[in-house]
């Protein structure tokens, strides 16, 4: 197992592990996303908590979650650890050759993952304290849907995204976010060696589609659960 854990230390595995863990966690968005357009609907977040009360209580789905923290806590590690190797590397200073233009675009992005990664990191940490720790404190009101009691965390996230001050900085984190999707989509198939000149083109195009409209289904929300709460 020495060569195993030498892999995974080396450079190339944490690249690995990097584009696993982040395609995973591109999925755990698309899925999100989905689940968070639910609290744009006009029934009063019946549909958001019946659908939250669902995530929270199904026994694959909280076995998943564990995956996910894992995963975020992994692709972070591993990113600071390559961006810190790569600014070693290069003597702290920033790429210097002359390369075409997109070479040159993709080395600045790369360069710019550690602060990229760390600003989504603050984020999730912040979002994980508003919401998912307030969840599980039981400082939660509940609701009552055809005789069964849901927690109305719909409450909990209408009263966060009334204050202008969280809906800004969640705004600025998808902009970040776009960012990292930007490089990284298209950087772990890069990784994983799944290029190929009739699939590539399409890789780059779909991590650029994702890059932009899962961020701003995002931001939506908050924005405009904000105008509407203060129309």
């Amino acid at each position: 197992m020495n060569w195993f854990s030498r892999f995974l230390t080396s450079s190339l595995g944490k690249k690995l592990l990097m584009s696993l863990t982040g395609l995973f966690l591109i999925t755990f968005l698309i899925v999100h996303l989905i689940g968070n357009l639910q609290l744009l609907m006009d029934d009063g977040g019946k549909q958001f908590n019946v659908y939250a009360k669902f995530m929270t209580t199904n026994p694959l789905i909280k076995t998943s979650s564990y995956l996910l923290y894992f995963s975020i806590l992994l692709h972070t590690i591993q990113g600071l650890l390559l961006w810190r190797q790569n600014r070693k590397a290069r003597g702290g200073e920033r790429y210097a050759v002359k390369v075409t233009k997109a070479v040159n675009t993709s080395a600045k992005f790369s360069s710019n993952m550690g602060w990229l990664g760390t600003v989504v990191l603050i984020f999730i940490l912040v979002h994980l304290y508003q919401f998912w720790l307030q969840m599980k404190l039981g400082n939660v009101p509940m609701a009552s849907y055809d005789g069964e009691e849901y927690k109305d965390l719909y409450t909990i996230v209408s009263a966060a995204y009334q204050n202008i001050f969280y809906v800004i900085f969640y705004v600025v984190a998808m902009v970040v976010i776009s960012f990292h999707l930007w490089h990284g989509f298209q950087s772990a198939f890069q990784t994983l060696g799944l290029n190929h000149k009739k699939y590539t083109p399409f890789i780059h195009g779909l991590g650029k589609v994702i890059a932009v409209v899962l961020p701003i289904g995002f931001a939506i929300i908050p924005i405009a659960m904000f105008i509407l709460g203060n129309a």
